[in-house]
């Protein structure tokens, strides 16, 4: 089914996002987790694309087995890097073939050693062109996501030039947008406000991922609120306690954000059900969620 149905069916949605493991350990960790998070009976779930199409053939197996052996829908992600167009066809072809009709479009970083994006020959420079592109060889038998950056992607620190190019890219024929993790729900609502002022009228779904580490909070960009970052300091030595904090701070953020309106929440499991789970069951218990009430 497509995303956009689902979504407009089905509200508020929950979704959770994995990534292609690099070991059989990992493997195995990751078929717990989809087993153990498949009982909350998500919505959807994503699975990322490495970079440069590194992980090409494990995401198109790991979207293709969820939707065939657990009835979850399943979207793959799908970037620029390093596809010609021929090569993308090629894999919407593999992708549609195996009844994965729900894609997450984004250029991409660069390939690992570059500081700049450059397309190959016969390629996508822009996330707005790979819509473009999946929409004329598809048309609305696919539903297309988007990502969305409330505190601005780091290319284009100037919020409304960042606009202008989400809002190109909705206008290619992007159905929702998920947003990068962030960890102060103001800039949630800011972001959205300014979106639809824009014209910007899609389902803005915001993504969450609970802090583990100070470390970890710091590398991924989104800024801490002063009172959150003073607690992770605080209890850097006592992973357990960060943990807790890190679980506590995502379940305020998500029942505030259900409460005001967000369309669902798009949990960044990195491929670990625990503490997804316990935030869920949080949200769950006040009825926030489908199935609850």
């Amino acid at each position: 089914m497509l995303i956009r149905e689902l979504l407009a069916a089905r509200e508020p949605s929950i979704s959770f996002e994995f990534f292609p493991p690099k070991s059989e350990e990992a493997a195995a960790q990751l078929q717990a987790t989809i087993g153990e998070l498949r009982e909350l009976r998500p919505t959807f779930v994503s699975v990322t694309w490495g970079a440069g199409g590194s992980t090409r053939d494990k995401t198109i197996d790991i979207v293709s087995n969820i939707k065939r052996d657990t009835g979850i829908e399943a979207m793959a992600h799908l970037t620029c890097v390093g596809s010609s167009r021929d090569e993308l066809a090629g894999i919407l072809e593999r992708l549609t073939a195996a009844g994965i009709t729900n894609i997450l479009a984004l250029r991409g970083d660069p390939p690992k050693g570059e500081t700049s994006f450059q397309p190959v020959p016969g390629g996508l420079e822009y996330g707005s062109e790979l819509v473009e592109f999946i929409r004329a060889g598809h048309n609305s038998d696919v539903c297309i996501g988007g990502a969305a950056y409330p505190e601005c992607h780091v290319e284009c620190p100037d919020p409304a030039v960042d606009l202008q190019n989400l809002k190109r890219k909705v206008d290619a024929g992007v159905d929702f947008l998920v947003t990068q993790l962030f960890y102060d729900n103001k800039h949630y609502w800011s972001f959205v406000e300014r979106a639809r002022a824009a014209g910007i009228q899609v389902p803005i779904i915001p993504g969450i991922m609970p802090i583990a580490n100070l470390n970890q909070a710091r590398r991924f960009g989104a800024s801490l609120p002063p009172a959150l970052e003073f607690e992770l300091q605080r209890l850097q030595n006592d992973p357990q306690a960060t943990t807790h904090l890190g679980v506590a701070h995502a379940t305020s953020q998500c029942v505030e954000l259900l409460h005001g309106g967000a369309p669902g929440i798009h949990f960044y499991t990195l491929n670990r059900s625990t503490v997804t789970r316990a935030i869920y069951s949080a949200i769950r218990i006040q009825g926030l969620v489908p199935g609850s009430r």
